[in-house]
This record gives C-alpha cells, sequence and structure tokens, in this order.
C-alpha cells in the first residue's frame, strides 16, 4: 500500500440482520485494519508506520492496541512499538467503543399498558429506540428509564436495557420493553420463534399487484451499498411479509397511492419498507427505498400533512404475556402526520 493510503476496512459498520431478536447481535461499531507495510516504510519505527498508515489511530492508542495483544503480525502478536517495521500486513483489531449509560429523560410516553415486567408504549416518528451515535439522548430507552425508575431490565445490554424488540427511528407505532429479566427472556424467545402478532400500516407510492399476497425472499445487505438492504439471491436470511391492499387512491386500474396492512411472518432489519419497493410500492416519504417521485397530486398530498418520514405505523402488537399468560392485543391509529396524509390523499387524489 503506498504512503499514506487509507487502511483496508474488512469489517464494515453493523447492521444489524435480525431487526425483532437482538440477543445475537454483534457489538455495534467493530472494526479490523489491514495495515501493509511496503518497501519504503519498512526499517522505520512500527507505530510511527501504522499511525501513518491509520491517520484515525493515534500512536498512543496503536502503543495501548499492542499492550493488549491487538496488532498482530502473521500468526504473532506484536508488542513492542518500538521495533522496525517489516513488509507485510499488520492487523489491528480495535475494540468497539464502551456504551455510555443512558440516563432517564422526563420524556413524555403514550403507555398502552404496565405492569410490573413488561410496558407498552406508542413510539413517536423520529424518536429512535435506543442511544446510538447520533442519537445519544431523547431516546424510548431514555423516556421508558424515566417512566420504570431502576426496575428496567439490563438482559438488553447496557445501552439499550429491556429492548427486544424495536422500529426505526421514523416508524411510529406499539413497542413493548420488558421491566424483569424474566420477561426479557419469555418476550425474546417469543421473537425468536416469530409467535408475535404484528400488522403495520402503510401508505405507498402505487400498489402491489396482485391486492393480496406474501413476500418471501432473501433479505442481506445491499452488494451496491452496504448502508441498506436488499432482496438477496441467495445469502441473507429468509423474510416473509404477508399484505393486502386496504385503499387505493387514483384510477382503480392504476392508483397512485394506497394503504396497504402487512402483516410480518419474520421480523429483519427494514423487512417491510425493502418488500414494498421490491414490489413497485414504496413507502411514501422513503428516502432510502422509494425509488423514484410519486405523481404530482401525491406530492401535494404529502406537502399538505407535512410528512417528512416513511409512511409507515407498526399498527398492531399482540403476544401471550410471558409471565402471566394472558393473551394481551394492542392497536394503534395512525399517527397524526399519516392519519392527514390519508385524509389528503382522499381529498386530493
Amino acid at each position: 500500500m503506498p504512503n499514506g493510503a487509507r487502511p483496508q476496512l474488512t469489517d464494515e459498520p453493523i447492521i444489524p440482520e435480525d431487526e425483532e431478536d437482538l440477543a445475537a447481535e454483534p457489538a455495534p461499531g467493530s472494526r479490523r485494519h489491514v495495515l501493509t507495510v511496503d518497501a519504503a516504510l519498512a526499517g522505520a519505527r512500527l507505530d510511527k508506520v501504522l499511525a501513518g498508515l491509520a491517520p484515525d489511530l493515534s500512536r498512543a492508542r496503536l502503543q495501548a492496541l499492542m499492550a493488549e495483544g491487538a496488532v498482530w503480525f502473521g500468526e504473532a502478536p506484536v508488542t513492542d512499538p518500538s521495533q522496525k517495521a517489516k513488509i507485510g500486513d499488520y492487523v489491528v483489531a480495535v475494540p468497539p467503543p464502551t456504551a455510555a449509560e443512558p440516563l432517564p429523560e422526563a420524556i413524555p410516553l403514550t403507555v398502552l399498558f404496565e405492569d410490573a415486567h413488561l410496558i407498552v408504549v406508542d413510539k413517536p416518528a423520529g424518536m429512535a429506540v435506543h442511544p446510538a451515535p447520533g442519537s445519544e439522548t431523547g431516546t424510548l430507552v431514555n423516556a421508558v428509564l424515566a417512566q420504570c425508575g431502576d426496575c428496567l431490565s439490563g438482559v438488553g445490554g447496557v445501552a439499550r436495557p429491556g429492548i427486544v424488540h424495536r422500529l426505526d427511528k421514523d416508524t411510529s407505532g406499539v413497542m413493548v420493553a420488558a421491566k424483569s429479566d424474566a420477561a426479557h427472556a419469555g418476550l425474546s424467545a417469543l421473537f425468536a420463534t416469530h409467535d408475535i402478532d404484528r400488522v403495520y400500516v402503510a401508505l405507498t407510492r402505487g400498489a402491489p399487484d396482485p391486492r393480496r399476497g406474501t413476500i418471501a425472499t432473501r433479505l442481506g445487505r445491499s452488494p451496491h451499498d452496504r448502508k441498506k438492504m436488499a432482496v438477496l439471491r441467495s445469502g441473507g436470511r429468509e423474510a416473509i411479509t404477508h399484505y393486502v391492499v386496504e385503499r387505493t387512491f387514483g384510477p382503480a386500474d392504476r392508483p397512485l397511492a394506497a394503504r396497504i396492512a402487512c402483516t410480518l411472518e419474520t421480523g429483519r432489519t427494514h423487512q417491510i419498507r425493502v418488500h414494498l419497493a421490491s414490489k413497485g410500492a414504496p413507502c411514501l416519504g422513503d428516502a432510502v427505498y422509494g425509488s423514484g417521485p410519486p405523481a404530482a397530486s401525491v406530492r401535494d398530498a404529502m406537502a399538505q400533512a407535512g410528512l417528512k418520514r416513511q409512511a409507515l405505523h407498526a399498527a398492531v402488537l399482540g403476544f401471550r404475556h410471558p409471565i402471566t399468560g394472558e393473551i394481551l392485543r394492542f392497536e394503534t391509529p395512525l399517527a397524526p402526520d399519516m392519519a392527514a396524509l390519508e385524509q389528503a390523499l382522499a381529498e386530493k387524489v
């Protein structure tokens, strides 16, 4: 690698493969740097050479990583930062940063159900579920910590206590969080076996054909954009969405928009958004998966409603209480922006 070249990153930022089952998710932020020393750099002090190849790692940081046994050359760890650099590949394993413990924040929550074991809320659009880079505060975890106090389960990890599933930041709707370890384990088992009733409502550009059906694909990272998910021919994980078009807007033979109910059989990252887009009916307002602009009348309706996110709402969540065995089912109406959009589509399209 020429002097000053960027290092190869062999482990990319983690995108969880399964949106609902968080227990198996690797630690986010992990990196493995492969730094190649060529003849022009060989013989110089090692920590200085590696710092030049990886500008985001200081010499002090590299020295600490060497002391921890996190720098390797061939089959052996490198522990002496002052030794001379050799021609070849050095592997630097940079552990993810330690998550800061989230603090309670007095954020208003719409609580649908709460007992000693769990809490069910109607999450607003724009609220991240747990702290992450760019959303360190103001999350659902911060709000639930204030609501539930010290009883919130810690099984989900320091950064997301009690969380067993999640919604995208800009998706609204019903979510459940565990308040005890036993409830966390029980809910995690239900999500892992897909023994959960989950129905989402989407407002889409156009409508899928046929008007009722099942979308069964493999979902994984897009080979073209690793920050996105995509339908894959091979690899990835099985993803199944059952859908029915509840209402269309515009000409009957070629609707300009639609209201679609989607029932999840699996819960993969961005599953509904990717599946609907694959049928030519992406969620309105979806900046990631919504290829092509909607019709002018639909755009007018979106502007009138003030929609600034993907039009997707988790309307129904049903499950057996992991402790009491009671059958619980929660249903919430569309968030105000989506309700306004549906009304505007009925008036304008």
